[in-house]
């Protein structure tokens, strides 16, 4: 409905009404729209937009490819003022993604309290804690009491973010302590900090990758986390709703990469031609595994002649192969980015897979070699070469679907490029080799 009463708003030129709407609504909500306009309906709400005073909020909530789109005709003058009544850690994103240069003429005019402030999160990776942190957090010394720090909560916690946790320092700002909003109130004015705090904080280092910080979020289910520096100086916190969108994109990634789509969180948002130069490289492994097979089948033509029956029960032997192969590497890679897989004890894992292959192998090769006896009794052995081919290609394939992710990860290298094509692929060729090997073996014995 926000959709339709936009554009039909945005049709008829009623600037003063979608001014209102604007304002009326949230900006997450606003920046969905935004999605589904054309070019020209963006921009038209765009101009309407940055007349408002949630454009910062809206910049900051748009997908990144569009939010480039808009503030393309932005001069560098109206970006500053922009920018300025933004978080700092929205600010640096947005100067991330822009050009260089484009970045550099927005900087030069900005203030310089905002500036080096800005500069300060940029030097940092930008999917590193150093790059999601936010330095506006509530941090009192140790040697105050709670009746101070109360006061200095009162006077600074408008222009800082989740004071629901109060980050105790010593000198030199160095990290000591964390104490609850709610627990600071539980006690006497008098009390000084350092003895109610709790000195176990858990904390992470400016290096951290962003996706291990989820995962810390997420384990001790805290809303936020502290960054550190080298010397334990509290530099920032990242929030949980940094974290959310980290989980998100991390996950996104995950999926593109085992679909076989290039990892892209934004790639809907792309044209047709873009779209497909994405995804043609991660489909070369297709194309060369099934080159591959036709190659092995070729080599194989004499029985095929003698048999033709055989071509029939291709298909099935690599299909099974196949998606247990894809079961196996999604649970594990899966497994790796939730931290349920203990690499010290990756061959209980591979053995595990392997007998679950050999389960479900012996099943449905049982189910496929009784139905194959009954509908084609001839030639004699046809049965067995069904059961046996899917008994050893599942076995192999949930092994193989359980060992590459783990070398991958054992490499350093992102596991979910283990899935999709690489994979089924992988087993496409070996599923082919197995198939015509037991039926050589049985058929021509």
């Amino acid at each position: 409905m926000l959709l339709e009463t936009i554009r039909r708003l945005s049709r008829r030129k009623a600037v003063g009404r979608l001014f209102n709407l604007v304002n009326k609504t949230h900006s997450a909500d606003t920046a969905w729209v935004f999605r589904h306009l054309t070019p020209e309906e963006r921009h038209n709400l765009f101009n309407v937009v940055a007349q408002t005073d949630l454009i910062g909020e809206i910049i900051s909530e748009l997908d990144q490819s569009i939010m480039l789109e808009l503030v393309d005709d932005l001069t560098p003058q109206f970006m500053v003022t922009v920018l300025q009544k933004m978080a700092s850690d929205d600010a640096a994103d947005i100067l991330e993604a822009l050009t260089d240069e484009a970045a550099d003429k927005i900087r030069e005019l900005m203030a310089a309290d905002d500036r080096e402030e800005v500069d300060e999160l940029l030097q940092y990776h930008p999917e590193s804690a150093g790059g999601l942190m936010s330095p506006d957090f509530m941090s009192l010394d140790e040697e105050i009491s709670v009746g101070d720090a109360i006061k200095l909560i009162q006077e600074r916690s408008d222009d800082l973010e989740m004071v629901f946790y109060l980050y105790i320092v010593r000198d030199n700002n160095l990290l000591s302590g964390v104490l609850s909003l709610r627990e600071l109130l539980m006690h006497p004015p008098y009390r000084l900090l350092k003895n109610i705090m709790n000195p176990k904080v858990i904390s992470v280092s400016t290096e951290t990758d962003q996706e291990e910080v989820a995962h810390m979020v997420s384990r001790y289910n805290i809303l936020a986390v502290p960054v550190v520096n080298h010397a334990n100086k509290l530099l920032g916190i990242v929030t949980v709703d940094d974290v959310i969108d980290v989980i998100r994109k991390e996950a996104t990634e995950d999926f593109f990469h085992m679909a076989g789509a290039g990892k892209d969180d934004e790639i809907l948002a792309k044209s047709t031609k873009d779209n497909a130069v994405t995804r043609a490289p991660w489909l070369m492994a297709s194309w060369i595994g099934g080159v591959v097979s036709a190659s092995i089948i070729a080599y194989f033509s004499n029985e095929l002649q003698k048999f033709v029956i055989l071509a029939s029960f291709l298909p099935i032997v690599n299909g099974m192969g196949g998606n247990i192969a894809t079961q196996s590497s999604t649970i594990i890679v899966r497994g790796i980015a939730t931290g349920r897989v203990n690499f010290q004890a990756i061959a209980k894992i591979i053995f595990k897979e392997m007998r679950v292959g050999i389960l479900l192998g012996s099943f449905y090769g049982l189910f496929l070699g009784i139905v194959v006896f009954v509908a084609f009794p001839h030639p004699a052995k046809l049965f067995l070469v069904a059961g046996i081919s899917v008994l050893i290609d599942m076995t192999i394939a949930a092994s193989v679907g359980a060992i590459v992710p783990l070398t991958l990860k054992r490499l350093d290298i992102d596991a979910a490029v283990a899935t999709g094509p690489f994979v089924t692929t992988t087993m496409d060729i070996v599923g082919v080799t197995i198939f015509f090997t037991v039926a050589t073996y049985l058929l021509c014995l």
